[in-house]
């Protein structure tokens, strides 16, 4: 009998795990398929592979990185870390637990390359087209070779979408935007927040992005932030030239009118207005549509496409828990393929998801979001060989996290916590973040 075929599609953390996975079998012993991992890019690491480039990249593909400089994590590390390659088994040491973009995609790096998975990966090959056949049971994915341009069809037994969710931006219109005299544009195209020293900035959104485009502006120099909502403000005790007023109306030259009344003077408008689940390169039967929540649409188990059971998809859900639940969910769908798992019948796994998504309706606040996160990612490994971790500890490092940005938000990445993997504390970082200016990987490491 033939060995499968499994194509990955994606190599950021969610595929480079699914990549991990299946290595950790084979360290083991076991027969596994035979992979090919899909990547745009001309590297690894997703969206923590920086680019300076927006709009379209260098393949001519529209660009894939929402990454900018002087990106620090804004959760601690301690709730991402992988169960199997610790911080301290990778720096030498513990660090601090608010690293820099370069210091995470060196930690996500470092897992791959001691796995030796690099040659299961084709990078700048751009998927363009899935389709799956009744009569044969497989797919056919064509991808084009950007540095040859040449294109390639192959048929598969099993797909799996690891592109992630946070690179097509979510953009709105208001009036006057088509006439604004300043710059106008998404987070997704946000790459250096020196750009806006001296700036009047209007941040529109929120969460997170709005949280931490506007800090990042608020460090480089910025001359004022105001932040606006439509279902409530983020609540934070801002800086004195930060303020949260309600949703934009519109927009008359450079002032920016408000629905409460308020009207303010702006260089430059920043949408953090959110992401859409995006692939263009499926057709409707094979193509995840979810809003962005704890519990996609149409996903038993967070991860098998109930359509087509053959086809899987990593990482869509929101997200408190990150790299450690792409793990579990990517060694829960290697031993479904590798039938260590039996699917049960359509209905059973159509209530499944649909059972998880009135759980999460009737979550009452984040801490509950953080437990019923945590809860999945502790069932999936639960039924898989994943080593796992302390999954009430890293709740419990999350939820001081969110009191420490209640207390302090420009200063919440101040604090340390423990590592579930290690039991170790994290030391405080050399330099308040306020005052780190430099990003690197060097100067995060250096010790005073």
């Amino acid at each position: 009998m033939a060995k499968k075929r499994v194509a990955v599609i994606g190599a950021g953390p969610s595929g480079l795990a699914q990549l991990r996975a299946f290595q950790s079998a084979a360290d083991k012993g076991a027969e596994i398929p035979d992979i090919v991992c899909y990547e745009k890019q001309s590297d690894w690491g997703g969206l923590w592979n920086y680019t300076w480039r927006t709009g379209v990249g260098a393949d001519g593909e529209p660009c894939h990185g929402s990454m900018y400089r002087y990106l620090w994590s804004n959760g601690p590390k301690e709730g991402l870390e992988f169960a199997d390659y610790t911080f301290d088994e990778h720096f030498g040491k513990e660090i601090a637990s608010y690293p820099p973009r370069a210091v995470l995609f060196d930690y996500i790096e470092g897992r791959v390359k001691k796995a030796g998975v690099r040659d299961w990966i084709r990078f700048n090959n751009v998927v363009r087209d899935v389709r799956y056949d009744d009569k044969t049971e497989t797919f056919t994915v064509t991808a084009r070779d950007s540095q040859s341009d040449t294109e390639t069809e192959e048929e598969y037994d099993h797909v799996i979408v690891a592109t992630g969710h946070f690179s097509t931006p979510n953009m709105p219109h208001y009036p006057g935007f088509d006439t604004f005299n300043g710059r106008i544009l998404h987070a997704h195209d946000f790459r250096d927040a020196r750009e806006f020293e001296g700036k009047d900035i209007l941040i529109m959104g929120a969460s997170y992005s709005a949280e931490d485009i506007g800090s990042q502006c608020w460090k480089y120099g910025a001359n004022s932030i105001t932040s606006c909502y439509r279902s409530g403000p983020m609540g934070y005790d801002w800086p004195d030239n930060w303020d949260e007023v309600p949703a934009l109306e519109k927009v008359e030259g450079k002032t920016a009118h408000f629905s409460d009344g308020h009207t303010r003077e702006v260089d430059a408008i920043i949408l953090c207005t959110g992401y859409k689940h995006h692939f263009p390169f499926l057709p409707d039967d094979l193509r995840l549509k979810t809003a962005n929540r704890l519990a996609a649409d149409d996903l038993y188990k967070g991860v098998v496409w109930i359509n087509n059971p053959k086809m899987f998809y990593l990482g869509m859900q929101d997200q408190w828990f990150t790299f450690n639940m792409f793990d579990a969910q990517a060694w829960w769908v290697r031993d479904c393929i590798m039938g260590r798992i039996a699917l049960p019948d359509t209905a059973t796994m159509e209530a499944d998801w649909k059972k998880r998504q009135a759980d999460e309706d009737a979550l009452e606040d984040d801490y509950a979001c953080i437990r019923y996160q945590g809860d999945y990612t502790e069932e999936l490994m639960a039924e898989t060989d994943y080593p796992g971790f302390d999954v009430e500890m890293a709740c419990q490092q999350f939820y001081a996290w969110k009191k420490h940005k209640k207390k302090d938000i420009m200063a919440f990445r101040d604090h340390g916590y423990v590592s579930p993997m290690t039991n170790k504390q994290a030391p405080a970082h050399h330099t308040p973040w306020k005052d780190a200016l430099d990003d690197s990987l060097e100067s995060y490491l250096q010790t005073s």
